[in-house]
């Protein structure tokens, strides 16, 4: 229990030093959808994918376990483009066990060389807190701090996003806000004799990704630098990645999250649209000497659905 109480305040340490926002996903470029709903359809292919992430293994109880599943697919609609998305997020940490679950809708329009997404999302925050018990050894009655919520909550409250993405056969560009409505999860806290409500507001996030496509004279290798950098205003995070491709089948790369970790990472193709991808974080905050790095594994599968347009060769900087 010693170790919840350490995880959260180191949580608190790192949002004031390094800048953390709601969500930290070292994979990102396979995660746009969750984040902004106009990627849904952005891509002539149904893809669905899940990613798990241990964070700080070895630091004991209570570390954020996150698992996001994801699903976008194009679909065509008097004549014009569209697409749809489901994103599910579960993230346990400390005593809290948070759902975040939203439908995602984009309008596909051709623009220059490339597709331009715009899209809205809908759905709801579950937020759980389960048998807090914040004082080592003691129970949440002998609490005395009227900011703290008390006993099993169990809120819900509705969610909004918005973005566009665009995209061409090298580059893609992503700019989008989730949290819009900015609700409030209200709970309740017993002490010293009497009920209070305490209100825990959802800040608005601001998001934007980025990445291209290089080729290299090598026709089997190709570098594709992404970044993603995520704000509520207030707090920044910023992502740099490089990858190296080969023969379409195998990356490695790395990124540097700006002042909080190195992450290495690759993957590979292991059957026609299958793919999974390992990450590994080292921590370069003060929590360096408290755990042995976070984890991460994504699994997707893409298969392509009829469109109308001409036969191609297949190119993109996608990896879903």
């Amino acid at each position: 229990m010693k170790r919840v109480f350490q995880v959260i305040g180191l949580l608190m340490m790192i949002t004031n030093l390094n800048a953390q926002t709601e969500r930290q996903v070292s994979q990102f470029m396979f995660d746009h959808i969750s984040i902004n709903p106009a990627y849904a359809g952005s891509y002539d292919m149904i893809t669905a994918s899940a990613i798990l992430r241990q964070q700080w293994f070895g630091f004991g109880d209570g570390t954020p376990q996150d698992v996001i599943l994801n699903l976008d697919a194009p679909f065509k609609l008097f004549k014009r483009n569209h697409g749809v998305g489901l994103s599910i997020y579960s993230d346990n940490l400390g005593f809290n066990e948070d759902i975040n679950l939203s439908l995602s809708y984009a309008y596909q329009i051709s623009v220059g060389d490339g597709k331009l997404g715009i899209g809205l999302g809908g759905g709801f925050v579950n937020r759980k807190l389960v048998d807090p018990v914040w004082k080592y050894g003691e129970g949440p009655e002998n609490g005395e701090d009227p900011t703290v919520p008390t006993g099993k909550q169990n809120e819900f409250i509705f969610d909004m996003s918005a973005g566009i993405f665009y995209k061409t056969d090298e580059l893609y560009v992503g700019i989008s806000s989730t949290h819009l409505l900015e609700d409030e999860f209200i709970y309740q806290t017993e002490g010293t004799g009497s009920t209070t409500l305490v209100n825990d507001k959802v800040v608005r996030h601001y998001y934007l990704t980025a990445g291209y496509n290089l080729q290299l004279s090598n026709p089997s290798f190709e570098f594709m630098p992404s970044l993603l950098i995520g704000s509520d205003g207030a707090t920044t995070r910023i992502d740099l990645n490089s990858i190296f491709r080969y023969n379409k089948k195998f990356w490695a790369g790395v990124t540097y999250r700006v002042g909080n970790a190195v992450v290495g990472m690759a993957g590979l193709e292991i059957l026609n649209g299958v793919k999974i991808g390992y990450s590994y974080d080292f921590e370069t905050t003060d929590l360096i000497g408290f755990q042995k790095g976070s984890h991460e594994i994504m699994v997707s599968y893409s298969f392509k659905v009829g469109v109308e347009k001409a036969s191609q060769k297949y190119k993109s900087i996608r990896f879903l």
